[in-house]
């Protein structure tokens, strides 16, 4: 029992380790899976070195990625960072301003 006692801290310290770092990282390999595979003609994409463009052609392994007009490049799919996606602009509200004159100030 007492044996058994002295090993309590070696397995908290690695189930510590598991859920703060093992896990995490398992999760962000998967989601960056996702994304690679999810990849297609015509998405935004930021690569890890930074540079953005548009794809214009993939295969199994690499995608082409068009950074100006004319100039296309040919990077491995791991090197897609993110994919860029405009958000959706939001309705504009007619609520009334609050730095308008009152209506008697408006006349004069």
């Amino acid at each position: 029992m007492k044996d058994a006692v002295s090993l309590l801290p070696i397995v908290a310290i690695a189930a510590i380790f598991w859920l703060l770092i093992i896990r995490p990282a398992s999760r962000q390999r998967k989601q960056a899976a996702q994304l690679q595979a999810a990849l297609s003609v015509g998405d935004d994409v930021m690569l890890t070195s930074g540079i953005f463009g548009t794809i214009t052609g993939s295969t199994d392994e690499h995608v082409e990625i068009e950074i100006a007009p004319g100039v296309v490049i040919r990077v491995v799919r791991g090197a897609v960072a993110s994919v860029r996606r405009e958000a959706e602009p939001e309705p504009e509200t007619t609520e009334s301003r609050s730095d308008a004159l009152p209506d008697d100030e408006e006349e004069r």
